[in-house]
């Protein structure tokens, strides 16, 4: 064994240690701050108190090894640098790798350090209260993360990095640091905060009210912008192709004419000859587009819940789109008035609860009034229980009306999903597959149906 291969197994064994265990090792500690002080790195890489973002600030020359960390060719490195003789250029690839013994070189070491540097901080959390600002540390140690990671992988992690914030947040006496502005303003407003307010809401008065609508106010305007991208294109209500369209020369598409009457082509006169001339459909959407999006307010939603309460209201502001929303537990309650601001929405909400869809169900129908122009959004987990028989009848009669239902189980970038399998496989039956993942797809399926 080499000495820097023995030096990246410390650093590894003292990043083993400090995830599993969350106890310091006093001599992996010791023999790692010998280890970085040869490496020319400073000891702040070995703090787990000192977020990435203050490494960088300290040191900005470390910003460039941070920022091209890449966790799937680190191990590679050794190889590539042995691989070079000769003899990669008679074997097989494969044979060339198995037959080069791994070389460890000074560059390993120090990317393992950087990388330990990077998990702890991020999946190391210890125990106890946490702060506002070890909470934007976590977070933007998190980022950092995923920015190494890559689109892909970062996305395979997204859930356990939900998790753990989420247990950050609990950690946070999050009461006191509302009520002071100058720890709330050191908050960055995630999902698992936004969860974490809106169910403590109605605990909430005075200035720690006003800071946590203004987190919650900030979060729905980041998402908006995102979301109000990808539905700009929509072109709701330019174009009705069920009306036939009117033949005018205005409208004539001389293109497609002179394509479709090709076979007419005489090559001795040299002529082409039409019998039938092709208009452009011109006629607009008289009728608006009725979106009905009921939602399930029970906690294990709520990723759900924020997305489609902002999508709904970024629908809402298209041209020819009348969005009706609802929110439900054990009762329902129509939140149409309030659908164009998602704020209200949302502070209108109750996390939690049970479930009882055919009261969601009662009040959604009497809205269709024009199924093959209605579009039904329904957000829910499916765990409706002695009641699950009589709401997918009622799902199913709608659905053969001619309404488009789209039944959604999760729209959010965790990946995590529990749909009761009951209505899984009857809704796959039915052709109406429960929709689940980001929540482009449901844009996806919003923008099929209205254009």
């Amino acid at each position: 064994m080499t000495n820097h291969e023995t030096r990246r197994q410390i650093l590894y064994w003292r990043l083993l240690a400090g995830v599993f265990t969350g106890d310091q090792q006093p001599t992996l500690e010791q023999a790692s701050a010998g280890i970085v002080d040869d490496l020319g790195l400073p000891l702040a890489v070995l703090d787990p108190g000192i977020s990435i973002d203050n490494v960088v600030q300290r040191y900005p020359e470390m910003q460039a090894e941070f920022d091209n960390l890449d966790f799937s060719e680190a191990g590679d490195t050794g190889t590539r640098d042995a691989g070079t003789g000769d003899a990669g250029t008679e074997a097989e690839p494969s044979e060339a790798v198995a037959a080069t013994p791994h070389s460890i070189g000074a560059a390993d070491v120090r990317t393992a350090a950087l990388v330990s540097k990077l998990l702890l901080n991020v999946f190391a959390t210890g125990s106890g209260q946490v702060s506002a600002t070890q909470l934007a540390g976590w977070q933007s140690d998190a980022q950092w993360l995923r920015r190494c990671l890559g689109e892909e992988q970062a996305g395979s992690v997204q859930g356990v990095l939900t998790g753990l914030e989420g247990e950050l947040v609990s950690r946070m006496r999050l009461r006191e640091v509302l009520a002071d502005p100058h720890l709330a303003a050191q908050l960055t407003p995630s999902m698992s905060l936004i969860e974490q307010l809106l169910r403590d809401k109605h605990n909430l008065s005075g200035v720690a009210l006003a800071n946590a609508k203004r987190l919650i106010r900030r979060y729905i305007d980041e998402v908006a912008e995102v979301l109000r991208t990808q539905v700009q294109q929509t072109s709701v209500g330019t174009v009705d192709r069920s009306v036939p369209p009117k033949r005018i020369l205005r409208n004539l598409d001389v293109d497609r004419t002179i394509w479709k009457n090709l076979p007419n082509w005489n090559p001795q006169d040299e002529r082409l000859y039409v019998d039938r001339l092709y208009y452009r459909q011109t006629a607009k959407r008289t009728v608006p587009a009725r979106m009905i999006v009921v939602v399930d307010q029970s906690g294990s939603m709520v990723d759900s819940m924020v997305n489609c309460t902002i999508l709904a209201s970024i629908f809402a502001g298209l041209p020819k789109v009348d969005v009706h929303l609802i929110a439900y537990d054990t009762r329902a309650l129509d939140l149409t008035p309030w659908v164009h601001d998602p704020f209200e929405v949302l502070l209108r909400t109750n996390l939690g609860g049970g479930n009882d869809g055919p009261i969601a169900m009662a009040m959604a129908q009497p809205k269709i009034t024009d199924p093959k122009n209605t579009v039904l959004v329904w957000i829910s987990d499916f765990y409706e229980f002695d009641r699950s028989q009589p709401l997918f009848e009622s799902m199913e009669a709608v659905h053969r009306s001619g309404v488009k239902l789209i039944p959604v189980g999760s729209v959010n970038s965790s990946g995590h999903q529990s749909v009761n399998p009951w209505f899984r496989e009857r809704f796959k039956a039915l052709g109406t597959p429960v929709l689940s993942g980001r929540i482009q797809k449901l844009v996806h399926e919003l923008k099929n149906f209205l254009d």
